[in-house]
């Protein structure tokens, strides 16, 4: 079964965003959405990392049927005014699962 794996703080505000676009996303197209809090390991070893080897939250991931985690995004895009752009990160979390799935 394909899921949906968010990591997420409740401190950092960004994870809002992340979540509801997750959420739209996993009921439209029935897909499970799994929230993890903080989970650090899980970041260090699937999470995309910066020049430093450090990780940032919150990130969403897709498991794919087979077991394979694959990164979708770090944080949620912003549009050009600097504001978080929830239809570009539904988009980009559609696309990432029906290549998941193909």
């Amino acid at each position: 079964m394909v899921k949906l794996i968010a990591i997420i703080a409740d401190w950092e505000k960004g994870s809002e965003y992340l979540i509801a676009a997750s959420k739209e996303v996993s009921e439209k197209l029935g897909v499970k959405l799994e929230v993890r809090k903080e989970d650090w390991d899980f970041l260090t070893q699937y999470g995309e990392k910066d020049e430093f080897g450090g990780v940032d939250i919150p990130q969403l991931f897709i498991q794919t049927e087979s077991g394979k985690i694959l990164h979708v995004m770090t944080r949620t895009p912003l549009t050009s005014d600097g504001k978080p752009d929830i239809g570009a990160a539904k988009k980009k979390i559609i696309e990432m699962l029906e290549g998941a799935k193909s």
